[in-house]
């Protein structure tokens, strides 16, 4: 398989390419907008602020080729500032417009915990996964790429905002911090975005990055 890796300056992009190059996926990393609309499969990885993603993004010119590669149904996976990048917009440094794949916003992770107590900001720990509410707590990740994720599974998080998606259609998995769910992952149609970092998120991590690379191809 062919992972096309999206590289706009605010990615951690070495770790994400050996994550895929681990099970044998051809990798080709780039910021044309040509090889974005040839691509199979889509993965949009970063770190840092969402106004700075979205300003490399529009740079580069490659706002409408991700938006025509995900309304034709290629498999397309937002990883940390990337998820959060396919929301409809983001409240972080003021409120600034995401791609609009997944519909929702991001906002900031509340200082205190469900308590009142006050909670670190970013969350920063390993956490486990549990299947989003709407979902059977058994069989919640059923034909998605967390299909091998066991519930209470962990992987690594490190963010100081959250997605909040517009209807719980769009939650696929959440995690708990501070007494409260956070959503750990989201999809619409073919886009899936994780807020934990797969890539550096072990065997499970690995797993879930093996089994996007297996999707269906539009």
């Amino acid at each position: 398989m062919k992972v096309t890796i999206i590289d706009y300056g605010l990615s951690n992009l070495l770790s994400v390419q050996h994550a895929f190059a681990h099970f044998g996926a051809e990798i080709c990393l780039t910021n044309r907008p040509e090889d974005v609309l040839a691509a199979q499969l889509l993965v949009l990885p970063g770190v840092g602020a969402f106004r700075d993603g979205m300003a490399g993004l529009e740079r580069l010119g490659l706002i409408e080729p991700i938006r025509q590669k995900a309304g034709e149904g290629t498999p397309l996976l937002g990883i940390c500032l990337g998820m959060q990048m396919l929301f409809d917009e983001s409240e972080e440094f003021g409120v600034h417009k995401g791609l609009g794949l997944i519909p929702g916003r991001v906002v900031r992770i509340p200082d205190k915990d469900a308590d009142g107590n006050p909670q670190r900001v970013p969350h920063i720990s390993w956490q486990g996964l549990i299947p989003a509410e709407h979902r059977d707590q058994e069989t919640g990740f059923a034909g998605t790429a967390l299909e091998g994720v066991k519930p209470g599974q962990e992987c690594y998080f490190i963010h100081s905002y959250e997605a909040k998606p517009a209807a719980p259609e769009y939650r696929l998995a959440d995690t708990v911090y501070g007494g409260r769910r956070i959503c750990a992952a989201a999809m619409c149609g073919s886009v899936l975005g994780v807020q934990f970092h797969p890539e550096k998120s072990g065997p499970v991590g690995l797993e879930i990055l093996r089994a996007f690379a297996k999707l269906p191809k539009a």
